[in-house]
């Protein structure tokens, strides 16, 4: 084989979710895209903001040089950076300055920078399930392993009573992804306190630290006024991941950041690690235009009102249909339980009427399918019809 055997194992796992997409546009070359309702992807339907399009051409004509188009410090810009913390430090009460902000491709981006500074040949990253099936992948990506906790599936909060009998000497880090893609739930602050109380105690008895990595790019996407905990303020030895893709619907352009508060263990070996492997990973920096853009639009809201029509409309319609959701507070998918022990055999029916779904199995929540609804509402009203028939074929 010329390619490599870990690689031979990304290719034999490709993602489920691509597929799918990809398996939508062929079927909607067949019969129409009028005809096929796609939720496997989540491709932020919203407009991209006023605010995003005013600053990139502010932007274009009024900086001159090189600056908008070359290279910068690795971490990213100074004054970006700056203004990231000064944003950070106004919503959370922190003391962050631009020395512990870097600039990254997005979330996935500075996940994997992470990665690549403390995992060594067969170390340990910890997820709870349901997660973002690329976790594994990223994890692999360094030699490192992921470990599952089990879904609570009654909560779907963090499975804590499951989480000490996981940790051992080769855990590095556990991700907490909140507001949890693909469940849509918040964690609440009293279980990200309780999971603080398991931390401590662990890094005690295993003699060093355990790093919580906030992965927090729907932090914004949140409905009926809840609150979010931001887990740094919470956890000592957190890094908070952010991305713009899903708040200002950007996620082509790989744009995010990267906290780390100077208070974490080994602060000063940490943030020089994550700065190179920025570098090594071959992202050199974070694109330079959309880090300059981002920088003028970090008080933009999301546009909660597109997701929540689309979230209230869907929760309506399918339970009315006799389907059991886990009602998502965040973020823009809900989990359907499926009315078959083979939620692959659900996604298959879905196909007959052209609804592409994902299946959770690879979120490690076998049973259950996932929905993406950041998609036009006009497509979810064209839906509801043929979801009906799908009910018809299980509830009669």
């Amino acid at each position: 084989m010329v390619i490599s055997k870990n690689m031979e194992k990304l290719v034999a796992g490709s993602s489920t979710i691509r597929k799918l997409f990809e398996e939508g546009l062929q079927m909607a070359q067949q019969v129409g895209a009028e005809n096929v309702y796609d939720f496997s992807l989540g491709n932020p339907a919203s407009p991209v903001p006023t605010e995003v399009r005013d600053a990139i051409n502010d932007i274009l004509e009024n900086t001159e040089g090189n600056v908008v188009h070359g290279y910068m410090k690795n971490a990213g810009y100074d004054n970006v950076r700056q203004a990231v913390a000064d944003s950070l430090n106004k919503k959370n009460g922190t003391s962050y300055t631009k020395e512990n902000i870097i600039m990254t491709c997005g979330a996935a981006g500075g996940m994997n920078c992470v990665f690549r500074s403390i995992l060594d040949t067969d170390d340990e990253v910890i997820a709870f399930a349901p997660f973002f099936g690329e976790y594994r992948n990223y994890a692999n990506n360094y030699g490192g392993k992921l470990v599952v906790v089990p879904a609570d599936t009654d909560t779907f909060q963090l499975n804590l009573k499951e989480l000490p009998r996981l940790i051992n000497k080769k855990t590095k880090c556990i991700i907490v992804n909140n507001p949890n893609n693909p469940s849509g739930v918040i964690y609440t602050a009293e279980t990200i306190k309780k999971l603080n109380d398991i931390l401590v105690n662990a890094e005690k008895k295993i003699g060093h630290p355990i790093y919580v990595l906030a992965d927090e790019p729907y932090r914004e996407l949140v409905y009926g006024g809840q609150d979010v905990p931001y887990i740094p303020n919470i956890i000592k030895n957190s890094i908070f991941l952010y991305s713009f893709s899903k708040t200002l619907s950007l996620p082509g352009e790989r744009i995010g950041y990267m906290a780390v508060s100077s208070d974490v263990d080994y602060y000063d070996e940490l943030i020089n690690a994550f700065i190179v492997a920025n570098r090594c990973l071959g992202f050199v920096n974070a694109p330079s235009l959309f880090q300059l853009v981002v920088s003028k639009c970090l008080d933009v809201p999301a546009n909660i009102a597109f997701y929540d029509a689309n979230r209230t409309l869907l929760y309506k319609e399918l339970t009315e249909m006799g389907f059991d959701i886990v009602k998502p507070d965040g973020a823009f998918y809900m989990l359907i339980k499926s009315p078959t022990q083979d939620e692959e055999e659900f996604v298959a029916m879905g196909k007959k009427y052209h609804i592409i779904l994902v299946p959770a199995k690879s979120f490690g929540c076998p049973g259950y399918v996932r929905l993406a609804y950041c998609v036009s509402n006009d497509m979810i009203k064209r839906s509801i019809p043929a979801f009906k028939k799908l009910a018809a074929e299980y509830f009669g």
